[in-house]
Protein backbone atom coordinates (compact mmCIF):
# COMPACT_ATOMS: atom_id res chain seq x y z
CA UNK A 1 0.00 0.00 0.00
CA UNK A 2 0.85 3.49 -0.63
CA UNK A 3 -0.19 6.76 1.52
CA UNK A 4 0.35 10.45 0.35
CA UNK A 5 0.03 13.27 2.34
CA UNK A 6 -0.62 16.18 0.41
CA UNK A 7 -0.06 20.12 0.68
CA UNK A 8 1.31 19.63 4.41
CA UNK A 9 3.05 23.16 4.12
CA UNK A 10 4.54 23.50 7.18
CA UNK A 11 5.96 19.70 7.17
CA UNK A 12 3.62 18.84 10.84
CA UNK A 13 2.08 16.11 9.63
CA UNK A 14 3.90 13.03 11.25
CA UNK A 15 4.56 15.13 14.12
CA UNK A 16 0.67 15.68 14.76
CA UNK A 17 -0.27 12.26 14.69
CA UNK A 18 0.89 8.55 14.04
CA UNK A 19 1.16 8.25 10.03
CA UNK A 20 4.96 6.71 10.53
CA UNK A 21 3.64 4.30 13.20
CA UNK A 22 0.40 3.36 10.61
CA UNK A 23 2.57 2.89 8.00
CA UNK A 24 4.14 0.11 9.87
CA UNK A 25 0.98 -1.46 10.64
CA UNK A 26 -0.32 -1.21 7.38
CA UNK A 27 3.17 -2.44 5.66
CA UNK A 28 2.54 0.64 3.72
CA UNK A 29 4.84 3.80 2.19
CA UNK A 30 4.21 6.50 2.93
CA UNK A 31 5.08 9.86 1.30
CA UNK A 32 4.33 13.64 2.32
CA UNK A 33 4.33 16.12 -0.24
CA UNK A 34 4.95 19.84 1.13
CA UNK A 35 5.23 21.54 -1.70
CA UNK A 36 1.88 22.13 -3.66
CA UNK A 37 1.76 20.00 -6.81
CA UNK A 38 0.51 22.41 -9.07
CA UNK A 39 -2.87 23.32 -11.48
CA UNK A 40 -1.57 20.80 -14.42
CA UNK A 41 -3.90 17.46 -13.59
CA UNK A 42 -0.95 15.94 -16.16
CA UNK A 43 1.37 16.78 -13.77
CA UNK A 44 -0.49 16.34 -10.74
CA UNK A 45 -1.61 12.70 -11.52
CA UNK A 46 1.71 12.10 -12.58
CA UNK A 47 3.24 12.82 -9.15
CA UNK A 48 0.35 10.83 -7.64
CA UNK A 49 0.57 7.67 -9.73
CA UNK A 50 0.36 4.81 -7.83
CA UNK A 51 -0.99 5.54 -4.66
CA UNK A 52 -3.79 3.72 -3.02
CA UNK A 53 -4.27 6.16 -0.16
CA UNK A 54 -4.52 10.27 -0.82
CA UNK A 55 -4.79 12.52 2.58
CA UNK A 56 -5.97 16.04 0.91
CA UNK A 57 -5.50 19.27 2.81
CA UNK A 58 -9.11 20.84 2.73
CA UNK A 59 -9.51 22.00 -0.97
CA UNK A 60 -5.62 22.83 -1.64
CA UNK A 61 -5.84 19.76 -4.44
CA UNK A 62 -8.86 19.81 -6.42
CA UNK A 63 -10.20 16.20 -7.39
CA UNK A 64 -12.05 16.46 -10.46
CA UNK A 65 -13.42 13.59 -12.84
CA UNK A 66 -10.41 14.16 -14.77
CA UNK A 67 -8.04 13.44 -12.15
CA UNK A 68 -10.47 10.22 -10.96
CA UNK A 69 -9.85 9.22 -14.35
CA UNK A 70 -6.01 9.29 -14.41
CA UNK A 71 -5.66 7.69 -11.06
CA UNK A 72 -6.80 4.22 -11.57
CA UNK A 73 -5.11 2.42 -8.22
CA UNK A 74 -6.70 5.18 -5.95
CA UNK A 75 -8.98 3.49 -3.61
CA UNK A 76 -9.04 6.26 -0.69
CA UNK A 77 -9.07 10.19 -0.58
CA UNK A 78 -9.00 11.61 2.80
CA UNK A 79 -10.64 15.18 2.75
CA UNK A 80 -9.51 16.95 5.90
CA UNK A 81 -12.82 19.15 6.99
CA UNK A 82 -16.27 17.62 7.05
CA UNK A 83 -16.82 18.73 3.37
CA UNK A 84 -14.51 19.71 -0.03
CA UNK A 85 -16.45 21.45 -2.85
CA UNK A 86 -13.06 20.51 -4.73
CA UNK A 87 -13.63 17.01 -4.84
CA UNK A 88 -16.34 15.71 -7.34
CA UNK A 89 -18.08 13.13 -5.15
CA UNK A 90 -20.09 11.61 -7.94
CA UNK A 91 -17.13 10.79 -10.00
CA UNK A 92 -15.26 8.88 -7.08
CA UNK A 93 -17.98 6.81 -6.47
CA UNK A 94 -18.03 5.71 -10.13
CA UNK A 95 -14.55 4.53 -10.09
CA UNK A 96 -14.38 3.17 -6.90
CA UNK A 97 -13.16 5.64 -4.17
CA UNK A 98 -14.39 5.98 -0.99
CA UNK A 99 -13.98 9.01 0.57
CA UNK A 100 -13.97 9.92 4.04
CA UNK A 101 -13.74 13.05 6.12
CA UNK A 102 -12.44 14.54 9.24
CA UNK A 103 -13.58 16.83 12.24
CA UNK A 104 -13.29 20.44 12.07
CA UNK A 105 -13.55 23.41 14.48
CA UNK A 106 -15.67 26.59 13.00
CA UNK A 107 -14.51 29.16 15.14
CA UNK A 108 -10.75 29.17 14.06
CA UNK A 109 -12.39 31.15 10.74
CA UNK A 110 -14.42 33.07 12.78
CA UNK A 111 -11.18 34.13 14.91
CA UNK A 112 -9.60 34.79 11.35
CA UNK A 113 -12.23 37.13 9.82
CA UNK A 114 -12.27 39.34 13.29
CA UNK A 115 -8.52 39.47 13.22
CA UNK A 116 -8.96 40.09 9.55
CA UNK A 117 -11.34 43.04 10.51
CA UNK A 118 -9.50 44.02 13.33
CA UNK A 119 -6.60 44.69 11.54
CA UNK A 120 -8.45 46.57 8.39
CA UNK A 121 -10.04 49.04 11.25
CA UNK A 122 -6.92 49.41 12.99
CA UNK A 123 -4.50 49.69 9.45
CA UNK A 124 -2.40 47.07 11.10
CA UNK A 125 -0.98 46.61 6.82
CA UNK A 126 0.63 50.21 7.36
CA UNK A 127 1.34 50.26 10.94
CA UNK A 128 2.80 47.05 11.93
CA UNK A 129 6.22 46.92 11.90
CA UNK A 130 8.55 43.48 13.45
CA UNK A 131 12.37 42.19 13.55
CA UNK A 132 11.88 41.25 9.52
CA UNK A 133 10.27 44.63 8.49
CA UNK A 134 12.48 46.87 11.32
CA UNK A 135 10.81 50.99 11.47
CA UNK A 136 14.13 52.78 10.14
CA UNK A 137 14.43 56.04 11.60
CA UNK A 138 13.37 58.14 8.90
CA UNK A 139 9.77 56.45 8.88
CA UNK A 140 7.38 58.44 10.95
CA UNK A 141 6.15 56.59 14.21
CA UNK A 142 2.55 57.08 13.31
CA UNK A 143 0.74 57.35 9.31
CA UNK A 144 -2.65 56.37 9.82
CA UNK A 145 -6.20 56.67 11.65
CA UNK A 146 -7.86 53.85 13.06
CA UNK A 147 -11.21 53.29 13.20
CA UNK A 148 -13.54 52.27 16.41
CA UNK A 149 -15.97 49.45 15.45
CA UNK A 150 -18.75 50.76 18.39
CA UNK A 151 -22.01 52.36 16.81
CA UNK A 152 -20.73 51.59 13.30
CA UNK A 153 -22.12 48.67 11.37
CA UNK A 154 -21.41 45.15 10.43
CA UNK A 155 -23.14 43.54 7.68
CA UNK A 156 -22.89 39.80 7.50
CA UNK A 157 -23.71 38.16 4.50
CA UNK A 158 -24.82 35.00 5.06
CA UNK A 159 -26.06 34.23 8.46
CA UNK A 160 -25.41 30.62 8.88
CA UNK A 161 -23.29 28.89 11.37
CA UNK A 162 -19.79 30.67 10.69
CA UNK A 163 -21.75 34.10 10.08
CA UNK A 164 -23.96 33.97 13.35
CA UNK A 165 -21.25 33.36 15.39
CA UNK A 166 -18.88 36.52 13.47
CA UNK A 167 -22.32 38.52 14.15
CA UNK A 168 -22.39 37.76 17.81
CA UNK A 169 -18.87 39.67 17.86
CA UNK A 170 -19.83 42.09 16.33
CA UNK A 171 -22.62 42.64 19.21
CA UNK A 172 -20.00 42.05 21.79
CA UNK A 173 -17.99 45.21 20.10
CA UNK A 174 -21.25 47.09 20.62
CA UNK A 175 -21.97 47.20 16.85
CA UNK A 176 -25.02 47.59 14.46
CA UNK A 177 -25.61 44.42 12.89
CA UNK A 178 -27.27 43.78 9.98
CA UNK A 179 -27.69 40.91 7.76
CA UNK A 180 -28.83 39.31 4.68
CA UNK A 181 -28.73 36.21 2.50
CA UNK A 182 -31.19 34.70 -0.50
CA UNK A 183 -32.53 32.51 1.94
CA UNK A 184 -32.31 34.20 5.24
CA UNK A 185 -35.90 34.85 7.15
CA UNK A 186 -36.41 37.49 9.70
CA UNK A 187 -37.45 34.65 12.27
CA UNK A 188 -33.50 33.84 11.97
CA UNK A 189 -31.97 37.13 12.06
CA UNK A 190 -34.38 37.68 15.43
CA UNK A 191 -33.15 34.61 16.67
CA UNK A 192 -29.13 35.44 16.38
CA UNK A 193 -29.98 39.38 17.68
CA UNK A 194 -29.26 41.03 14.21
CA UNK A 195 -31.50 43.24 11.95
CA UNK A 196 -32.38 41.52 8.94
CA UNK A 197 -32.04 43.77 5.39
CA UNK A 198 -32.16 43.74 1.49
CA UNK A 199 -29.03 43.22 -0.24
CA UNK A 200 -28.85 46.53 -1.15
CA UNK A 201 -29.25 48.53 2.46
CA UNK A 202 -26.20 45.95 3.34
CA UNK A 203 -24.57 47.20 0.86
CA UNK A 204 -25.01 50.37 1.16
CA UNK A 205 -24.66 50.88 4.62
CA UNK A 206 -22.49 49.00 6.35
CA UNK A 207 -19.05 50.38 7.36
CA UNK A 208 -18.14 46.03 7.43
CA UNK A 209 -19.23 43.78 4.75
CA UNK A 210 -18.11 40.39 5.75
CA UNK A 211 -18.95 37.09 3.55
CA UNK A 212 -20.40 33.75 5.04
CA UNK A 213 -21.71 32.07 2.10
CA UNK A 214 -20.99 28.46 0.95
CA UNK A 215 -19.97 28.06 -2.71
CA UNK A 216 -22.91 26.90 -4.84
CA UNK A 217 -23.81 27.23 -8.29
CA UNK A 218 -25.86 29.94 -7.38
CA UNK A 219 -23.47 31.82 -4.78
CA UNK A 220 -20.93 31.92 -7.25
CA UNK A 221 -19.74 35.70 -8.41
CA UNK A 222 -23.11 36.48 -6.40
CA UNK A 223 -20.79 39.76 -5.58
CA UNK A 224 -19.97 41.89 -8.53
CA UNK A 225 -20.08 45.49 -9.79
CA UNK A 226 -23.48 46.04 -8.99
CA UNK A 227 -23.15 45.02 -5.35
CA UNK A 228 -19.86 46.99 -5.06
CA UNK A 229 -20.83 50.31 -6.48
CA UNK A 230 -23.57 50.36 -3.60
CA UNK A 231 -20.62 50.44 -0.94
CA UNK A 232 -19.52 53.68 0.43
CA UNK A 233 -15.67 54.90 -0.42
CA UNK A 234 -14.82 54.02 3.19
CA UNK A 235 -16.41 50.66 4.19
CA UNK A 236 -14.29 47.64 4.12
CA UNK A 237 -14.96 44.24 2.57
CA UNK A 238 -13.84 41.38 4.35
CA UNK A 239 -13.53 37.76 2.77
CA UNK A 240 -12.72 34.54 4.39
CA UNK A 241 -14.97 32.29 2.67
CA UNK A 242 -14.39 31.82 -0.93
CA UNK A 243 -13.13 34.01 -3.50
CA UNK A 244 -15.00 33.21 -6.12
CA UNK A 245 -18.04 34.76 -4.78
CA UNK A 246 -16.62 37.93 -5.12
CA UNK A 247 -15.51 38.61 -9.15
CA UNK A 248 -12.52 40.30 -8.21
CA UNK A 249 -11.91 41.59 -11.56
CA UNK A 250 -14.24 43.66 -10.23
CA UNK A 251 -13.04 44.32 -6.91
CA UNK A 252 -9.84 45.39 -8.31
CA UNK A 253 -11.69 48.26 -9.94
CA UNK A 254 -13.40 49.15 -7.00
CA UNK A 255 -10.48 49.36 -5.20
CA UNK A 256 -8.27 50.68 -8.03
CA UNK A 257 -10.82 53.61 -8.41
CA UNK A 258 -11.05 54.09 -4.82
CA UNK A 259 -14.62 53.53 -4.48
CA UNK A 260 -13.77 51.05 -2.15
CA UNK A 261 -11.47 52.09 0.58
CA UNK A 262 -10.00 48.28 2.04
CA UNK A 263 -10.33 44.44 1.29
CA UNK A 264 -9.26 42.35 3.43
CA UNK A 265 -9.22 38.85 1.99
CA UNK A 266 -8.00 35.00 3.05
CA UNK A 267 -9.49 33.33 0.11
CA UNK A 268 -8.21 33.48 -3.53
CA UNK A 269 -9.21 32.31 -6.96
CA UNK A 270 -5.90 30.69 -7.51
CA UNK A 271 -4.14 29.35 -4.76
CA UNK A 272 -1.09 29.16 -3.76
CA UNK A 273 -1.60 32.63 -4.97
CA UNK A 274 0.93 33.80 -7.69
CA UNK A 275 3.71 36.05 -7.00
CA UNK A 276 3.08 38.64 -9.62
CA UNK A 277 -0.64 38.14 -9.07
CA UNK A 278 -2.73 41.80 -9.86
CA UNK A 279 -4.73 41.50 -6.55
CA UNK A 280 -1.00 41.81 -4.80
CA UNK A 281 -0.70 44.95 -6.59
CA UNK A 282 -3.77 46.62 -5.89
CA UNK A 283 -4.18 49.35 -3.93
CA UNK A 284 -5.74 48.93 -0.54
CA UNK A 285 -5.83 44.75 -0.29
CA UNK A 286 -4.88 43.21 3.35
CA UNK A 287 -4.19 39.69 2.27
CA UNK A 288 -3.34 36.50 4.29
CA UNK A 289 -2.31 33.22 2.68
CA UNK A 290 -5.72 31.09 3.33
CA UNK A 291 -4.72 30.92 7.10
CA UNK A 292 -8.22 30.67 8.35
CA UNK A 293 -8.55 27.28 9.88
CA UNK A 294 -5.02 26.88 10.00
CA UNK A 295 -4.19 26.43 13.87
CA UNK A 296 -2.06 23.77 15.83
CA UNK A 297 -5.54 22.68 17.36
CA UNK A 298 -7.29 22.21 13.86
CA UNK A 299 -4.63 20.60 12.13
CA UNK A 300 -4.18 18.00 14.88
CA UNK A 301 -7.89 17.02 14.87
CA UNK A 302 -7.33 16.89 11.32
CA UNK A 303 -4.33 14.33 11.06
CA UNK A 304 -5.29 12.52 13.46
CA UNK A 305 -8.71 12.11 12.22
CA UNK A 306 -6.93 11.03 8.81
CA UNK A 307 -5.07 7.96 10.26
CA UNK A 308 -8.48 6.77 11.83
CA UNK A 309 -9.80 6.68 8.47
CA UNK A 310 -7.16 5.18 7.26
CA UNK A 311 -7.00 2.46 9.56
CA UNK A 312 -11.07 2.07 9.73
CA UNK A 313 -10.27 1.82 5.92
CA UNK A 314 -7.99 -0.92 5.51
CA UNK A 315 -9.66 -3.31 8.00
CA UNK A 316 -13.15 -3.19 5.88
CA UNK A 317 -15.22 -0.23 7.88
CA UNK A 318 -14.74 2.94 6.24
CA UNK A 319 -15.88 5.53 8.72
CA UNK A 320 -17.22 9.03 8.21
CA UNK A 321 -17.72 8.37 4.69
CA UNK A 322 -18.89 11.26 2.20
CA UNK A 323 -18.82 8.75 -1.05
Amino acid sequence: MRIAILDDYQNVATDLADFEGLATELNAELTVFTEHLGHDDTAVCAALKGFDVIVAMRERTPFPASRFELLPQLKLLVTTGRRNGAIDLEAAIEHGVVVSHTGYVPTDAVEHTWALILAAARRLDVELFSSKSPRSEAEPWQTSFGMGLAGKTLGVYGLGNLGSKVAKVGLAFGMRVIAYSQNLTKARATEVGVELVSEAELFATSDIVTIHLKLSERSTGVIGSKQLAWMRQESILVNTSRSRIVQTPALIEALENERLYLAALDVFDTEPLPAKDRLLGTRGVIATPHIGYVTIEQFSMFYRDAVEDIRAWASGSPIRVLS
